[in-house]
């Protein structure tokens, strides 16, 4: 796809800003209905950074849990997830993003274990404030996915749902080697389904997450994370709660090595879980 900045005299910077992401949001929602998050990897919480305009990012990452008692006669599930992200314009990106679902059941269900495309996630991302320093203020930003149900869901593969997901982003570096993020986010239509790991219910879901992380070497990065989803019906929804611990490993300029250890609380987490990836800047 072919995109094109538009500039007109005498236009503020922020009317700018806002003319481009009211497009890419026209071009995601349409690019959605002609086809059939996890920013910061490892984390699930997602920064406020945006891609340099022009530049791409490709996140791949291997993530295989243990499913919680409740799940049976689902066990385990392999989720490959690839990612790409483009910077339209200086302050907002564009991405998708599809996993590779495997989920080993129990023998004894005559389940087997399918295997196949998840549904697919079209995103766009805007930051609204910058850090400045010498401010108090955190950086600000904002991300818009939609999630059209290109997975099978007699196999568990997809949710059979059109999700609608609004996530909003605070930022705050802390110290020269802390970094502070926390999202607040909805989904009004559809549900957090990845395979067998999420909220089943229909309709609105609240979502946050918090993550801390501390740069140990010049290469090494450490964090801590708990993220966690709420519906009002919760008996039919199964609520999802996490930590991890994991961080990244700088291999060279633009590329790093993304791990990570989750342990889970809720019946829409898994029980327990590891994350092995890369991100490559170009």
């Amino acid at each position: 796809m072919r995109y094109w900045r538009r500039q007109q005299t005498g236009q503020s910077a922020k009317e700018t800003a806002l003319r481009h992401c009211t497009l890419a949001v026209g071009l995601l929602a349409l690019s959605a209905l002609v086809a059939p998050a996890r920013a910061q990897q490892p984390f699930f919480t997602d920064d406020a950074d945006i891609i340099a305009r022009h530049r791409w990012h490709l996140e791949s990452n291997n993530e295989h849990d243990v499913l919680p008692r409740p799940s049976f006669p689902n066990l385990r599930q392999d989720t490959q997830t690839i990612k790409f992200s483009y910077g339209l314009v200086s302050n907002c990106e564009v991405g998708m993003d599809f996993p590779l679902i495997a989920i080993f059941n129990a023998k004894s269900s005559g389940l087997g274990t399918p295997f196949g495309l998840g549904d697919t996630d079209y995103s766009v991302k805007c930051n609204f404030r910058r850090e400045r320093s010498g401010s108090r203020w955190p950086a600000l930003s904002a991300s818009l996915n939609l999630e059209p149900p290109t997975g099978d869901p007699k196999d568990q593969l997809g949710s059979g749902l059109m999700d609608y997901y609004l996530n909003g982003i605070l930022q705050k570096t802390l110290s020269s080697r802390d970094v502070l993020r926390v999202n607040a986010g909805a989904t009004f239509a559809g549900n957090t389904l990845t395979g067998a790991v999420g909220i089943k219910t229909r309709g609105t879901i609240f979502t946050g997450g918090t993550s801390l992380t501390h740069q140990f070497t010049r290469r090494l990065d450490l964090g801590i994370e708990a993220y966690g989803g709420y519906t009002a019906n919760i008996a039919l929804g199964r609520g999802e709660l996490q930590e991890q611990l994991g961080g990244n490993y700088l291999l060279k300029r633009g590329l790093t090595l993304d791990f990570g250890a989750v342990a889970g609380q809720a019946v829409g987490s898994p029980r327990y879980g590891f994350q092995l990836g890369f991100s490559k800047d170009f």
